[in-house]
Parts: C-alpha cells; sequence; structure tokens
C-alpha cells in the first residue's frame, strides 16, 4: 500500500491515548461476552438435539423410522427434512428482521439495553422450547430465541471494540468467541449427558439454555455503559467519568476528544443505514457489512457445528459416539479462540486469515477424498477411517477458529466510523444470519445430493475468501477504532472511495470545517501504529 500523509482532525490523537487494565474493565468485558453464550449455546444445542430419538419420536417420526432403516437409503440424506431444519434455521430467520430493532435500541438508547433486551428474550424462547408440546411451540420458542441473538450479537462486538484500548481490542473482542465457543462446548456435554435421560431429557437440553440468559441479565444490570455510546447520547459527564474508570487513568483528554468529535459527525447523521451507500463508505459496506459476514458462513463451519452430531452418525459413529465427537471438535474450538486472542494483536488479522484458509481448504479437499472413496450406500466406515476424519474435522475447527470465527466478528465491529456503526453492525448481523439461515436450511439437502462435493464447494469458497482478504483488507491490528479510516485512504484500490476530501466523519450535509485552538484549520499525523499499517 502506499504511505499516508498529513490528514484533516479527528481521530488524530491516539499517540496520547494512556490506559491501564482495571477490574471494571475486565467486568464490564466479561459481562458483556456472555452474550456469545447465547449463540454458542444454541448452536451446539440444536444439532445434538435433532439426532435424539426421543426428540425425533416426539416431533418427527418419519425421520426417525428413516433413521432405523439405516441401509435402505444412502447415507448422506438419513436427515434431510425441511421442517427439521426450520426448526434451527428459524431462529436465524427472527435474529436478522430483529437486528435492525435492536440498532435503533443501540443507538439510541445504549448497548447496554440491546444486551438487556437480548437476554429476555432468549430466556423466554428457552422456557417455551423447553415445554414444546408441538412443532408450533417448538417454532415459537425459536424465534424467540432468535430475536435474543439477534439483540446479543448486534450490541456485543460494538460493547466489547468500543470499551477495548486499541493495543488488544483484538484479544478483547474475541471474548465473544470465546463465550460462543464455550457455549458450544458446554451444549455437547449436556447433550452428551442427558441423552440417557428418557424419554424428556432432551427438554432438559433445551431448558438449560435459560441459565446463560439469566446471568446476562442479571450482569448487565450492574454493566456501564460505553463511553462512545454516552458521548453519542449527549451525556458528556457520565461518558468522561466512565472512560476514566475503565482506562484506569484521569488522562484521557485526547481519547474523550476524539470521542467528541465522532459524535459530532455521528449527531449530524439523520439516517444512517443510508449513509452506508455513500461513496466513501464503500470499503465499510463491502467488506465488513457484506463480504466477511457472508463468508464467515460460506466457510462451511456452522453446518459443521450445527450438525456434528448428525453428521457423525450418519458417519456410522452411533449416537452417543457422535455427541461425544462433536465434544472434541468443540474443544478444538475453544483452544482455538485462546490462540487467536494471544496472537491476533501481534501478527495481525490478515495472517490469520490467509494462514487459516488455507489449511481449511486442504482439510475440506481430504474429507470429500475420504467420503468419496470410502463412503458408500449403507457402509459403516471402519475405525481407522472414522478416526482420520474427526481429527481432519478438528485441524478444520482450529483453523477456523482462530480466524474467520472470531474475526469474521472482530475486523467488521472495528471498521465503521461512529456515526455508522450501530447500523453497519445491523446490517453486519443480518447478512450474517439470512446466510446462516440459508446453510442451516440447505446444508443436509444440499448434503444428500451432492453428497462429498458439499465440501469439494465450501472449500472453492474459501479460496475465493481468501483473495477477497488479500486484496481488500487492511490490517487493522492496534489501529485506534477512531483512526481506522485513515487505512482506507491510502489502500490501492480503497483509496479512489476515499481520499482525504472525502472523510467517512462526515455527514449527510455539508461537512464541519476543521478547526484547531485558533479557529484554523488543523492538520495533524495518524499514530504511529496506523502509518506503520498503512506503509504494509
Amino acid at each position: 500500500m502506499g504511505g499516508g500523509g498529513f490528514v484533516e482532525k479527528g481521530g488524530a490523537r491516539a499517540e496520547f491515548y494512556e490506559h491501564k487494565i482495571t477490574g471494571y474493565f475486565i467486568f464490564a468485558c466479561i459481562v458483556a461476552a456472555l452474550g456469545g453464550s447465547l449463540f454458542g449455546y444454541d448452536l451446539g444445542v440444536s444439532g445434538g438435539v435433532t439426532s435424539m430419538d426421543d426428540f425425533l419420536k416426539e416431533f418427527f417420526p418419519n425421520i426417525y423410522r428413516r433413521k432405523q432403516a439405516h441401509l435402505e437409503e444412502t447415507d448422506y440424506c438419513k436427515y434431510d427434512n425441511q421442517i427439521l431444519t426450520l426448526f434451527t434455521s428459524s431462529l436465524y430467520f427472527a435474529a436478522l428482521v430483529s437486528t435492525f430493532g435492536a440498532s435503533h435500541i443501540t443507538r439510541n438508547k445504549g448497548r447496554r439495553m440491546s444486551i438487556l433486551c437480548g437476554a429476555v428474550s432468549f430466556f423466554a424462547g428457552a422456557i417455551l422450547n423447553a415445554a414444546a408440546q408441538n412443532i408450533a411451540m417448538l417454532i415459537v420458542g425459536r424465534v424467540l430465541l432468535g430475536v435474543g441473538i439477534g439483540f446479543g450479537n448486534q450490541a456485543v462486538p460494538l460493547y466489547l471494540s468500543e470499551m477495548a484500548p486499541a493495543k488488544v481490542r483484538g484479544a478483547v473482542n474475541q471474548l465473544f468467541q470465546l463465550t460462543t465457543c464455550l457455549g458450544i462446548l458446554i451444549a455437547n456435554f449436556i447433550n452428551y449427558g442427558v441423552e440417557k435421560i428418557h424419554p424428556w431429557g432432551w427438554r432438559l437440553s433445551l431448558g438449560l439454555a435459560t441459565v446463560p440468559a439469566v446471568l446476562m441479565f442479571v450482569g448487565g444490570l450492574f454493566l456501564p455503559e460505553t463511553p462512545n455510546s454516552l458521548v453519542e447520547q449527549g451525556k458528556l459527564e457520565e461518558g468522561r467519568r466512565v472512560l476514566e474508570k475503565v482506562r484506569g487513568t484521569t488522562k484521557v483528554d485526547a481519547e474523550f476528544q476524539d470521542l467528541l468529535d465522532a459524535s459530532k459527525a455521528a449527531k449530524a447523521i439523520k439516517h444512517p443505514f443510508r449513509n452506508l451507500l455513500q461513496r466513501r463508505n464503500r470499503p465499510q459496506l463491502v467488506i465488513a457489512a457484506l463480504g466477511i459476514p457472508a463468508f464467515q458462513q460460506l466457510t462451511g463451519m456452522n453446518s459443521i457445528l450445527f450438525y456434528a452430531p448428525v453428521i457423525f452418525q450418519s458417519l456410522g459413529f452411533g449416537s452417543g459416539a457422535s455427541l461425544y465427537s462433536s465434544a472434541i471438535t468443540s474443544s478444538a474450538l475453544v483452544l482455538a479462540t485462546f490462540i487467536s486472542m494471544a496472537l491476533v494483536d501481534k501478527f495481525g488479522r490478515r495472517a490469520f486469515f490467509l494462514e487459516a484458509g488455507c489449511e481449511m481448504i486442504c482439510c475440506l479437499v481430504a474429507v470429500a477424498i475420504t467420503l468419496a472413496l470410502k463412503f458408500g450406500e449403507g457402509v459403516v466406515l471402519s475405525k481407522g477411517i472414522g478416526i482420520f476424519l474427526v481429527l481432519v474435522i478438528c485441524i478444520f475447527v482450529l483453523a477456523y477458529g482462530r480466524s474467520w470465527g472470531p474475526l469474521g466478528w472482530l475486523v467488521p465491529s472495528e471498521l465503521f466510523p461512529l456515526e455508522t456503526r450501530s447500523a453497519g453492525q445491523s446490517v453486519v448481523v443480518c447478512v450474517n444470519m439470512i446466510f446462516t439461515a440459508l446453510i442451516a436450511q440447505c446444508f443436509l439437502a444440499s448434503l444428500c445430493h451432492l453428497r462429498y462435493g458439499i465440501f469439494l464447494l465450501f472449500a472453492a469458497l474459501i479460496f475465493i475468501m481468501s483473495c477477497f482478504i488479500y486484496f481488500l483488507l487492511p490490517e487493522t491490528k492496534q489501529v485506534p477504532i477512531e483512526e481506522i479510516y485513515l487505512l482506507w485512504q491510502s489502500h490501492w484500490f480503497w483509496k479512489r472511495y476515499c481520499g482525504p476530501e472525502e472523510r467517512p466523519h462526515g455527514a449527510d450535509g455539508p461537512e464541519e470545517k476543521p478547526h484547531g485552538a485558533d479557529g484554523k484549520s488543523e492538520l495533524q499525523m495518524p499514530s504511529t501504529q496506523t502509518a506503520n499499517n498503512i506503509q504494509q
């Protein structure tokens, strides 16, 4: 990329930011990150429940009978049922709709209020699912769960990115991914345990989703609002007080002034969703709002998480063994998240995207070849082949878990300027949920018809998305969140849309003139870290 240069005032005081890691900051981030556990627990529990015999006998007897007739059809097609997949995907359709309501609340009432609303809706959905007597109750419960996830996924990544100092923003934001992974892991172990409780074990599995919802709601009552949101709402004194408390110092003049500047521009934006379509916001729209959230699902990872028990059972592992195998892959996901948290702020986002992409392609090709050669009509896989598949899938999960998994939420949350941040994150969640729902609804049918070819399709998509990252995404590690826009101005492709004359902090109307202490134009250099990233 080309070098930088002088830029107008706004987000260029990062050299003067100071911070300490305080207990108050840690508490706030851990409580907010519990929002990920809602998403993760559901991801883990839904696939396990749909493979339990008691659940299938009560709601999907035809699938249960088909499952028992192991030799009568191709193993890939045992669970191909659109009503069964609707049980999973209805949550994600609800989430993508609710996220737009969450955007309004997040911007006008604060990130904390959206987190609380999400916890209440998720709790109600979990109760309804656990008490379900028919498919309609199941679907309504899933819709309420989806509303909770829509609110949580919209607000939590923003909350974490805004609370975190730039130097550790990557690790802090990935607390969301960590709690998501822990939710998946815990759900798999719960499924493994309750499967032996007949005939209501599945109800316990679904009902325990109330636990993370209660924890998030109770913790949320004591959660501080982010300084960015408080300033945006006009609560300047409270915003500065919270900023001093989370940074552990009273020397926050530079950072607070950047928040004031960003807030002035944000208040001038009357239609933030329309503002996303403006030319100067083209990189955020293409990369953060559309590209990354769509590609995150097109890796095929969530398909594996949704249906890991189903996949392993189809591969001949048996019901109990399939849930145990899923727990192994979930553990690999947690381990990968810790690796990413430790290293992403050192090696950067691009390196993790590209290196892991190569691993994921190799793993998917290996799975496809193995299934093409060894997996036939009603043939149970040998123990050796089964172990090989689990190992390859674990390697795939380790690669995803330190790249597209956490970075798919981290990178979009740090790319948007304040004036479009809430609206942008809503589009991120909406696009993510659209593709999540489509993949959930279509995966088992595709597995039935494409067979091993579905894994080759995902491998090809990962190659395309790796090229997307290589050519279009600049490195954002350790760059202050209100200084990200400087990267676009020097990027080989995006600079034609985001030159210095088209600052992303502008408004719908005429831009406010930059001013210094004497009322004249003020020019400042970007921070050292931003300049380094521009030169890369």
